[in-house]
This record gives structure tokens, C-alpha cells and sequence, in this order.
């Protein structure tokens, strides 16, 4: 099979996945609208006098609300825009852009902060850009979610959609996406406009790259934002990055997921400050290129059979050779980070061969094609032997990465109801079974 029709079956896999993953419930459209950029959109940035490190963490700093685009076409819908002060993947002040989407039916008790899994190292294919009009190949993800979001909708929940990624799009940086979630949050309750206030309840939603986010933002509110952490009712999730090193490793050579490798080596370079482009040869550099500004649309299926010793210069052959790399892998990896504290929901595919990836490597494992199921296991009896029963676990043998969210997206609405109506929240701790160890990589010898 030809490379170009790998990467059009891998994205129509995406996308199809996506689009039935709930029903097409989506607000009536308007007659089309021209399609805009947001490029150059002077929302986007703070130009204020004082300092970010001047406002908490949380503070609006600019409002806007406009009609919901769905595919650029504008529809009936509102929605708040809000340029707001976070903290980025090296603690420092930042600004970041959450999107509002007020319930027809709802009266402001109850929300969802929707993560969004539009993994992309552009900026203008975050979805508050594709909810204000932008049409971008990478955009295309957040555009679909829409059907993720109709559901909710409907169902009387506001719904946040915050920009995990924040301004630099800082692709796997876990603990920004998280600070990016959580002040979001804080900024939603915060804007009269949205109708949310200091006693909305919140739950935690997202899928493969929004999962991220969202056991992030579990794991970090106790400590990061605890006036955030008292309107949690739960998180729920699927397709979960753990450790990124392992998935390094699993997607090695992967007909379709391969691309998640040099993605992850321009997003760790971005988020942390290091350069890894020395460690690379001509041919990682070519694709290093490539993708710095593209999108996992842009990146599946693209390198099929791409591997790291293909990329990387032969003395670097093994990555965990580079100190800088595995330093900031040991960063972003979930099971050195705290226990959330409120119930969770974590779900996960098995059957990653249906999308190319045949990796089964000792120490990690199958997973669903690019996330490790060893892994999402080890997290979740961790955090049953850490102080948190309320974890309910599901391991879908037969789907794979994309297949699973089919099965996730009712499930997780489902739970997530019944938080909210207080429910108590189910355990499958003590029937989990064993996974791999998350313990931090070492360093090893050049080679």
C-alpha cells in the first residue's frame, strides 16, 4: 500500500471516528458565512501595562462573544471568548484563550470543560480559532468535536473550551495543558458574560490528546487550584498518554502513528526550552521541518515505518542517550504527578494492530495504537493504592485508538451524569489488572 494511501485511510479513520462518536446533534447552521483567519488577531494578545505576572492566575483580561462557526459557516449559536492569565510548561505567566458555549437549556449550575484533542504545534488550530471562523487542515478536529458537544449541550450543560495547548501550541507539554485548564475554569466563573459563577459545578472531559489535559488538571488542582478543585465532581477520560517515553518506544515503526514522534520531539523542544535538532540527522531534520507547524492531521499516516534511529544521529540511536530529552520526558509523565482527588473515569483501547502498530515490547506492552495500555493499567491501580478509590476502568480488548472513542463518548457522559446528581461513584480497584512500571527514565550512555 502506497504511503499517501495509508495516510488518507489513517485520517479518514480520525475523523469518521470523531464524527459518530455521539450523536450529529449540532446547532442548525446559517446560511455560509465567508471563512476567517485569526491570524494577526489582536484578541489573542495581551497589550496591557502591567505585567502578567501582575494578575493571578485566572483573571480575564479581554471578552468577546461571537456566533459559533462550525466549518467556518456561522451558526445561531453564542459563544464567550475570553483572553485570560495562565502559566506555562516552565511556570511562567502567560495569557491563553477559553471558548463558552451557554446551554440552551441550562441554568448555570453545572458545566463541562471539554479538552479537546486537536494536538498541533500551530496556534491557529486551536478551537477557540476554529469556533470564531478559521478553517485550517489542523482545524479540522475541533470542528468535528462538535458532535461531542451537542450532547452536552442539550442536556442543560454549559460547556468550557479552553485552549490546552496555550498560544505556542506546546504539543504533550501535560502540566501547561493542565495550569491551562484550570485557569480557565477560573476565568469562565469569573466573566459575567458567560452566566458561570463561584457555585457551577464542573466536571473534566477529553479524549486521546484532551485526556491529557484532563488528568492533568485532576492531578494538579488540589495544589495549583484548589478554589477550582471544591467544584470538581469528577474527570473522565480515554486514550490517556502516561508515559511518553513508552509511547515513544511502542509507536516505533507504526504504519499510522508513527508521526507522533517527531511531534514529540518539536513539542518538548518548544514547551521546555531545549534544542534537540542537534541530536538529529539529515533526515530527521528534513521532517523536524516539516511539522514544526503542523498538525496530527498533517502527521498520520504521513511516516509510515518512521523510527527514531531513522531520525536521530547514530551516537543518539537510543534517546534516552540525551539528558535534556529524558528530563523533560520525566516532566510530562502522569505517574510521577500527583493523585487526583475527585472520582475518575479512565477508558482505553487494546487493539492497536487494526491501526498499524504492532509494538509489543518488553516492560510496555500493547495499547490502542498510539497510547499504552500497560501504562493507563499502572495508572490507574496507582492511584487505587494512593488514597483514591473512585476509579472506575475500561479496557476495550477489540477497539483500537479511534474505535474506542466510540464506545468512550456515551460511557463518559453517562458517569459524568451521575456525579453531578451526586451519585456515589463506582471502583473497579482491586479488578484492575497489573500494568507497567512508570517509574522515571534514566539516562543511558552515548552510544
Amino acid at each position: 500500500m502506497s504511503k499517501a494511501a495509508v495516510r488518507l485511510i489513517a485520517v479518514a479513520v480520525v475523523t469518521a471516528a470523531a464524527m459518530t462518536a455521539a450523536p450529529a446533534a449540532t446547532a442548525a447552521q446559517s446560511a455560509p458565512a465567508a471563512a476567517t483567519s485569526t491570524t494577526g488577531d489582536p484578541f489573542y494578545t495581551y497589550g496591557g501595562s502591567a505585567p502578567l505576572s501582575a494578575f493571578a492566575p485566572g483573571t480575564v483580561l479581554k471578552t468577546r462573544t461571537l456566533q459559533y462557526h462550525l466549518l467556518g459557516i456561522s451558526t445561531p449559536l453564542k459563544a464567550v471568548q475570553l483572553l485570560y492569565r495562565t502559566t506555562d510548561a516552565q511556570g511562567r505567566p502567560a495569557a491563553n484563550v477559553t471558548t463558552v458555549v451557554r446551554s440552551p437549556t441550562g441554568d448555570r449550575s453545572k458545566a463541562v470543560s471539554y479538552q479537546s484533542f486537536y494536538d498541533s504545534l500551530s496556534p491557529e488550530d486551536g478551537p477557540s480559532r476554529a469556533i470564531a471562523g478559521n478553517v485550517s487542515l489542523g482545524g479540522l478536529i475541533p470542528n468535528v468535536e462538535a458532535v461531542f458537544l451537542a450532547p452536552l449541550l442539550t442536556q442543560g450543560y454549559d460547556v468550557v473550551i479552553p485552549d490546552t495547548e496555550g498560544q505556542r501550541a506546546n504539543f504533550a507539554a501535560g502540566p501547561e495543558y493542565g495550569t491551562n485548564t484550570l485557569d480557565s475554569i477560573r476565568a469562565a466563573t469569573r466573566s459575567a458574560q458567560t452566566g458561570l459563577n463561584s457555585t457551577t459545578a464542573f466536571g473534566l472531559m477529553g479524549y486521546s490528546g484532551g485526556s491529557i489535559a484532563t488528568n492533568w488538571a485532576a492531578a494538579l488542582a488540589p495544589s495549583y487550584a484548589p478554589d477550582v478543585q471544591r467544584k470538581l465532581v469528577g474527570y473522565a477520560e480515554g486514550g490517556l498518554l502516561v508515559d511518553p517515553a513508552h509511547n515513544l518506544k511502542y509507536v516505533d515503526g507504526s504504519l499510522a502513528w508513527s508521526g507522533v514522534i517527531p511531534m514529540a520531539v518539536i513539542g518538548v523542544s518548544r514547551s521546555y526550552g531545549i534544542d534537540l535538532k542537534s541530536y538529529l540527522n539529515g533526515y530527521g531534520l528534513e521532517v523536524y521541518k516539516e511539522l514544526e507547524h503542523g498538525s496530527i492531521v498533517d502527521a498520520i499516516g504521513r511516516y509510515p515505518g518512521l523510527t527514531w534511529k531513522k531520525m536521530a544521529k547514530s551516537q543518539y540511536a537510543d534517546p534516552n542517550s540525551i539528558p535534556a530529552f529524558v528530563e523533560a520526558m520525566n516532566k510530562i509523565n502522569l505517574g510521577s504527578a500527583a493523585t487526583p482527588a475527585i472520582p475518575g473515569f479512565i477508558a482505553q483501547g487494546d487493539a492497536g494492530v487494526l491501526e498499524g502498530t504492532f509494538g509489543n515490547h518488553p516492560g510496555i506492552g500493547t495499547g490502542d495504537g498510539v497510547m499504552v495500555s500497560g501504562d493507563v493499567r499502572a495508572l490507574a491501580r496507582q492511584y487505587c493504592a494512593t488514597g483514591n478509590s473512585a476509579v472506575k476502568y475500561s479496557q476495550y480488548e477489540l477497539l483500537s485508538h479511534t474505535g474506542a472513542s466510540v464506545a468512550w463518548a456515551p460511557a463518559a457522559l453517562g458517569w459524568l451524569g451521575d456525579r453531578f446528581a451526586g451519585r456515589p461513584a463506582p471502583s473497579d480497584c482491586g479488578r484492575i489488572p497489573t500494568g507497567n512500571s512508570l517509574a522515571p527514565e534514566v539516562p543511558s550512555p552515548q552510544s
